[in-house]
């Protein structure tokens, strides 16, 4: 199968760069790696060009109207030609084996939910690429000398079969789609309607999830396998309306067992 990562960012060109060197030094590569930029100035563009040699990179932009990070997944998955598409952000880091870990545990009717590890700020800007292509970054022992408290969260890091499928089965974590590392196909995707446009920050990317849920697409539990590092940053996006606004929604998807939303890939009414 063919494979697409879908990107979001916005004006933070000094953390998208950390993330695509995490994609140049994948164990299996991506067939097509797209930039979903919700109104990015021209940094983020000049970034991405010189990345454009080791990477199959497309730039998807739109105009800086606040928050729309859904209208613009949309338009990325439009583009994508992949069968199977990785959605993440910015911010987060893949290990060397998070794309081939995704093609692993891909299945019909499944879509998978992987993990993270939060990363302090000091070390967030401290990492860099030679860290990145040692594995350094992803070695527990390479995280405490460098300033990581270790908590049980870290854990996620152990590269172990049997603790990783252990954990996996284990975890009163919920499997479900959140923006940072989920995957699924792209058919699955299409026929949901893609993501509600009408949802700002907030529960946005697990509405998708529950529509995918109603549909017959189950969710696998794998965020203990597939592992992305998450580089600190502030939310200046977050507010309460917002919240209110997209928990609304979620009610309604839940209640109704909504497959299609209307305000996706496809503006219809129903």
């Amino acid at each position: 199968m063919t494979i697409a990562v879908i990107i979001s960012t916005y004006n933070n060109p000094s953390w998208l760069r950390k993330t695509l060197w995490g994609y140049v030094y994948q164990t299996r590569q991506a067939d097509e790696i797209i930039i979903a930029d919700d109104g990015s100035t021209s940094d983020t563009a000049d970034l991405i060009k010189t990345f454009c040699c080791s990477l199959p990179l497309k730039h998807v932009w739109q105009e800086d109207k606040g928050f729309r990070k859904t209208k613009i997944l949309n338009e990325a998955i439009k583009i994508a030609t992949s069968d199977y598409l990785i959605f993440t952000d910015q911010d987060c880091i893949p290990r060397f084996d998070f794309i081939a870990t995704h093609e692993r545990f891909a299945e019909s009717g499944k879509f998978l939910s992987g993990g993270y590890v939060k990363l302090p700020m000091l070390l967030s800007q401290k990492l860099d690429e030679r860290d990145i292509r040692s594995r350094n970054a992803f070695r527990l022992s390479w995280l405490r000398e460098n300033g990581c408290k270790m908590t049980f969260k870290y854990t996620k890091l152990v590269q172990n079969i049997f603790f990783t499928t252990l954990m996996n089965h284990v975890t009163p974590t919920h499997a479900t789609w959140n923006g940072m590392n989920s995957s699924g196909w792209r058919k699955d995707i299409i026929e949901v309607n893609g993501f509600d446009e009408r949802m700002a920050y907030g529960g946005e990317d697990r509405e998708l999830g529950e529509r995918l849920y109603n549909a017959g697409i189950r969710p696998r539990q794998i965020r203990y396998s597939a592992i992305a590092l998450h580089l600190d940053h502030q939310r200046p996006y977050i507010n309460q309306r917002a919240w209110d606004k997209n928990n609304m929604i979620r009610k309604e998807t839940r209640r109704n067992n909504l497959i299609k939303t209307a305000f996706g890939l496809k503006k219809y009414t129903l």
